[in-house]
């Protein structure tokens, strides 16, 4: 039977058109991998048949009332939005390691059981997804105490739990580990073989196994068939002058750690951590999801208050000993997915790129003229200029990421952290932001970047550090300029 048929869909946001009559059927029990580049109109498209916006045309669902799987269709997001107890979202990005904050949101497991509770599921199909997704040890935290991968890790749960009879999901394979993709591909196949359909949207190589059929948008139109456009390579525009000089060091050694153990009561988040970072080193670092990176991430950046309690050196300087965590800051340029999700929602392109003179999440303050100099030449050289007074929310994610990558290199730090800074782009958008950092550590810039084993990555990455269950298992140095594995 045909369980999805769209006909004559059409949306616009004012006077632009982001879909344009399309016609489109899935059968049930059939898997579709809806692709595109950003800004293509995936997202919309996914967000009309969930009927979450306003559209044009018609979209008709026919649900079977002899399956075992429930008459409903769900839109899974790109990443996760939760509120606190109170309904909102006035959360802040240092409050996940905040162990002595009043607790603000509900746990995981609380989380999962009112979902349970509201589609009335049972309980042994959650604890099988648990076990598959190895995903018991993160059921205390709160919701915003965990990372991208594992709010991801929610979604798809919560999503596969459920059942529904179209399911629709949007990049569905961010911030996962490999073994999380190849469990989620599994857990894909018995969904459409139970019945399900499905929508896959993005551009993921990672595909689930089965009769798979492909669609592309292009402009607001969807055609049959993986054929995503030929484009050619986006050249880059000269670096401004600013990023052509050194940093200003104020150290050789840059981040020093000796013996350091993160736990919370009885549970280590890391152990026996030994590690040092140089001025104008460019580290590549790994590990599977919960296995420490966001946490140890986040005693560079001055996040994590058990810091103090450690052999922590940042930028020659001993943590505790006078140092504000404004001091620090002022030293290293940041890009996260959790820094994404609690950016400024109101505030437009240029400023978000300004607001990293002052590590604020939004420009709260007028610039001096240098400033606005720099501002101007960061426009300009990340291709942003006609776009700059847009807000930052309604870009496509691929011009979201450049704008805070932006943000990240204005004030030409000492130590640039670039967390997942690809996460959910396209291969050609990734080899583009790729390029951009290639260009930028010509000047000596020192990088600590994460990505996962299959991403693809900057070729300046000197040296690389893999972490599993908090501890340090890999450590390599390579030759000047050499491609990590």
């Amino acid at each position: 039977m045909t369980r999805l048929r769209i006909e004559n869909l059409s949306v616009h946001y004012g006077t632009k058109t982001v879909l344009d009559n399309i016609a489109f059927k899935a059968d049930a029990g059939s898997c579709w991998i809806i692709r595109g580049i950003s800004g293509s109109g995936k997202t919309t498209l996914g967000l009309a048949i969930a009927g979450r916006i306003k559209y044009m045309g018609g979209i008709h669902i026919q649900y079977d009332e002899n399956s075992p799987l429930p008459a409903q269709t769900l839109y899974v997001e790109n990443w996760y939005r939760f509120t606190n107890l109170e309904g909102d979202r006035n959360f802040y990005y240092q409050q996940r390691y905040n162990r002595q904050q009043r607790r603000e949101t509900l746990t995981i497991e609380r989380e999962l059981e009112v979902f349970g509770a509201t589609h009335a599921l049972q309980r042994e199909t959650l604890d099988k997804l648990i076990a598959a997704f190895n995903y018991s040890k993160v059921l205390d935290e709160q919701l915003f105490e965990v990372s991208s991968g594992e709010h991801k890790k929610l979604q798809l749960i919560k999503a596969l739990w459920l059942r529904p009879q179209l399911l629709i999901i949007d990049q569905p394979y961010t911030g996962l580990d490999t073994a999380s993709r190849k469990t989620l591909n599994n857990l894909f196949y018995t969904y459409t073989q139970a019945g399900g359909t499905l929508l896959l949207l993005g551009n993921d190589p990672e595909l689930p196994e089965g009769d798979l059929h492909f669609a592309t948008m292009n402009h607001g139109k969807l055609a049959l068939g993986d054929h995503l456009p030929t484009s050619i390579k986006k050249a880059l525009k000269p670096l401004p002058d600013f990023l052509k000089t050194s940093p200003e060091y104020t150290s050789t050694n840059l981040i020093s750690m000796k013996d350091v153990n993160i736990h919370y009561d009885e549970k280590y988040v890391l152990r026996d951590i030994n590690w040092e970072v140089n001025a104008g080193e460019r580290w590549l670092l790994q590990g599977p999801n919960g296995s420490g990176k966001s946490t140890l991430l986040s005693l560079i950046t001055a996040d994590h208050p058990q810091a103090y309690a450690h052999d922590i050196k940042l930028f020659g300087v001993r943590r505790g000993s006078g140092e504000s965590i404004w001091d620090i800051k002022k030293r290293i340029g940041m890009i996260s997915p959790e820094l994404h999700w609690y950016f400024d929602t109101t505030a437009s392109v240029a400023d978000s790129i300004a607001s990293g003179f002052f590590d604020a999440n939004g420009l709260y303050q007028p610039l001096r003229y240098s400033q606005k100099v720099q501002l101007e030449e960061l426009l300009h050289f990340l291709d942003l200029y006609d776009v700059k007074n847009e807000l930052l929310a309604t870009q496509p994610l691929g011009k979201q990421r450049l704008a805070l990558l932006g943000r990240t290199i204005i004030k030409n730090p000492q130590l640039l952290v670039l967390d997942e800074p690809c996460q959910g782009l396209d291969n050609e958008q990734t080899q583009y932001f790729n390029d951009l950092i290639d260009e930028i550590s010509k000047n000596g810039i020192t990088i600590i970047y994460v990505g996962h084993f299959e991403s693809l990555l900057p070729s300046c990455l000197t040296h690389r550090l893999v972490l599993q269950e908090g501890r340090i298992v890999e450590r390599t140095t390579t030759t000047h300029d050499a491609k990590l594995p």
